[in-house]
């Protein structure tokens, strides 16, 4: 596997690449709180049958620059950053490759096929569907979050800046990577200010099949490197993305997709998220959509650590087709 730094939207990022280098590019991204590390497994998977496997660190994330300004995590800036790499990494600029996102990753995939579908031969999105995207540009999605869910809900509470980050490091990151990576409530996740989400720091939390002490130690090496608040501020640019894509209220993903997502993943279970997933509007928004979206029963929401030769079988099969 070769690691290097691309030049992204005037920072650098780091990227993680095997296979072929005439092969075709799949680019991966990944979600919060993780890294390009996130696909370890389908990575090698993927440059066995001929691809190039692509994997950043988001910005803010791992290896790749960080900025300190909170205005400078719009989904604009991380859309540029991938257009930035495909261009580095392809041939010409014709040339189109296949995206796979995870959480935020995921989103941001959404937006790329929005804002430049000639770069995206398909897309593979795991968790967050599309219901996400534009909205009215004068709504403020994190006060319909805030009232439906209250204060404590995860995506408010990293609204505050500098407060969260002082908590993280009290808690300690090692805890936080565990606790977070491990969650598999399908209800909301809520993180209260006395801190009882992360349970008593004496307390074990034990690790799933799918990830080891190894993996772990491997993000909290790059937490602590680069701390947390580059990966919070995508969500503190939540309701300033809404206001953003406001021209782009209605425009449809022109990009033949297939959507994978765990059943007791909290994203599920979020309102209206399975009526827009298994009713006719995600097919409306996404007419390229191949039915029927896969729901993976007794899975969580970090499907591709949990699950992860299921979804480069699923990735392998829907791009072959291309």
């Amino acid at each position: 596997m070769e690691h290097r730094k691309v030049r992204g939207n005037g920072i650098d990022i780091h990227v993680a690449i095997q296979g072929p280098s005439n092969g075709p590019i799949v680019l991966l991204l990944h979600g919060f709180p993780e890294l390009w590390y996130s696909w370890r497994h389908q990575i090698p998977g993927l440059a066995a049958h001929g691809y190039r496997a692509v994997a950043p660190d988001l910005r803010g994330y791992g290896d790749s620059d960080a900025p300190p300004e909170i205005s400078s995590y719009t989904c604009f800036h991380i859309v540029s950053d991938l257009v930035a790499i495909i261009s580095a990494l392809t041939s010409s600029e014709e040339e189109k490759v296949f995206v796979v996102g995870h959480d935020w990753g995921a989103l941001i995939a959404w937006y790329l096929c929005l804002f430049r579908p000639d770069k995206v031969k398909a897309l593979v999105n795991l968790g967050v569907p599309f219901s996400f995207g534009p909205t009215d540009p004068s709504a403020k999605p994190l006060d319909d979050l805030r009232a439906f869910y209250g204060n404590d809900f995860y995506m408010c509470r990293f609204q505050e800046h500098g407060e969260i980050e002082a908590e993280i490091g009290e808690v300690g990151i090692e805890r936080v990577v565990k606790r977070i990576l491990t969650y598999r409530d399908p209800g909301p996740l809520i993180m209260p200010k006395d801190q009882s989400f992360w349970g008593c720091k004496d307390e074990s939390i034990p690790l799933p099949s799918w990830l080891s002490e190894e993996d772990v130690a491997y993000y909290v090496t790059k937490f602590e490197e680069k701390g947390f608040s580059g990966g919070v501020n995508f969500y503190r640019n939540f309701n300033r993305n809404n206001e953003l894509l406001g021209p782009w209220v209605g425009k449809r993903i022109e990009v033949p997709t297939k959507f994978v997502i765990g059943e007791l993943d909290m994203v599920n279970y979020m309102p209206g998220v399975k009526e827009y997933i298994h009713g006719p509007k995600f097919k409306e928004d996404v007419p390229l959509l191949e039915e029927p979206v896969v729901v993976m029963e007794g899975v969580a929401h970090f499907l591709n650590q949990e699950m992860p030769q299921e979804i480069l079988q699923f990735i392998l099969d829907f791009i072959s087709k291309f």
